[in-house]
């Protein structure tokens, strides 16, 4: 069991700073993901951790011990890389058991541990298989027991199934999370530019930008309650709509009015100051359909239309400076060139001031119901 705590971590190179004052609590068991765009600092975070990259600033607390001058083998950490790093002339057995051979471990010891991570992971039947024998995705768990058998207190994991192939990944991903089921008291730490593995894997996701931290919490609070624009466009697949629009008085209340639309009522409650002034409305894909009679939120044309199968993107001129895509469920049948109207629920709409930041929404999003 390990708790971790980064108190106004900074990195530099030289005259470029990279991390900027980064304060994070990860508890006991947490398995935590970072993400972000690339240059974000993700890695680098992950790195510090490890011990790989001296802090320049601030404190790495591991238990409650300031572990910045402590050497990466004594911090009781285990990484596994992008790269799966195997020894090439060495089976799958001697690959797992090496770092325990460096600590001197008794024979026995090892034997315990290689089988023990070779049952979690299903390697069982590979353990004299060298690694030139085994298929991509069984090198990568190769490596993640080769971390287990050290018994670490914290996992990081550094974009691990970033050279696989699609399957793989999934297979792979979901091995992860039953890694992480079958030791709960081990706390991960994983690095990745894929939401969907943020999203499946994480108890809570840290959004970097720039090397800052813009939001912590859990997948859902990020997907209902993004605290500023840049969250709710880098959560969610396709991304979040977003319009300019306007605040203005109407009708006893304050609502949005995207530019050469009809204003919408919208969930949150508009500050006196903001009336007449600029913000922007958002709403994900997949909480747009076709109005049908309801009230529009949009209109427009329609552009592109992709069949997905079990749903349908629909791509939608209507006047912004890009276009509205609609997430419908189904194999819809719309032909290219229709004027269609979009609605949505009042709740599922998100309103950012001038400065991109999140108003409060009063209404229970559709995904919380």
């Amino acid at each position: 069991m390990a708790t971790l705590k980064l108190t106004k971590v900074t990195k530099a190179y030289g005259n470029i700073e990279i991390l900027h004052g980064i304060d994070l609590d990860i508890e006991s068991g947490e398995f935590i993901v970072f993400v972000g765009p690339s240059g974000c600092g993700k890695s680098t975070l992950l790195r510090t951790i490890a011990g790989l990259e001296q802090i320049t600033s601030g404190t790495l607390e591991i238990d409650g011990v300031v572990v910045n001058d402590i050497p990466p083998s004594q911090r009781g950490i285990a990484m596994v890389f992008q790269s799966y790093a195997l020894y090439p002339h060495m089976t799958v057995y001697d690959n797992m058991a090496f770092g325990m051979r460096l600590a001197r471990k008794s024979r026995q010891e090892i034997d315990e541990r290689v089988k023990y991570a070779a049952n979690i992971l299903q390697l069982t039947p590979y353990l004299d298989r060298l690694p030139k024998a085994l298929s991509g995705g069984q090198r990568q768990r190769v490596a993640i027991g080769r971390a287990i058998c050290r018994n670490p207190k914290v996992f990081l994991f550094d974009e691990p199934l970033s050279n696989l192939d699609a399957a793989l990944r999934v297979a792979t991903r979901i091995e992860i999370a039953k890694l992480h089921e079958s030791m709960p008291d081990t706390t991960m730490i994983y690095v990745t530019h894929d939401q969907v593995e943020a999203m499946t894997l994480a108890d809570r996701i840290v959004v970097l930008r720039s090397g800052v931290i813009e939001q912590v919490g859990s997948p859902m609070e990020l997907y209902d309650r993004p605290d500023n624009i840049f969250v709710a466009g880098f959560i969610g697949s396709p991304a979040m709509n977003m319009v300019p629009c306007t605040f203005e008085q109407s009708g006893g209340e304050v609502r949005a009015r995207p530019e050469n639309h009809e204003p919408v009522r919208i969930p949150v409650q508009i500050p006196a100051g903001a009336v007449g002034g600029k913000g922007t409305l958002g709403v994900r894909p997949e909480h747009l359909r076709l109005a049908d009679g309801a009230e529009p939120l949009f209109r427009g044309r329609l552009d592109i239309v992709e069949h997905l199968g079990e749903l349908t993107l629909l791509y939608v001129d209507c006047g912004f400076a890009e276009p509205i895509i609609a997430k419908l469920e189904g194999n819809v049948r719309i032909e290219r060139g229709s004027e269609i109207a979009l609605a949505a629920r009042t709740g599922m709409l998100h309103v950012f001031d001038a400065d991109g930041r999140s108003f409060p929404r009063q209404e229970q999003p559709l995904a919380a119901e």
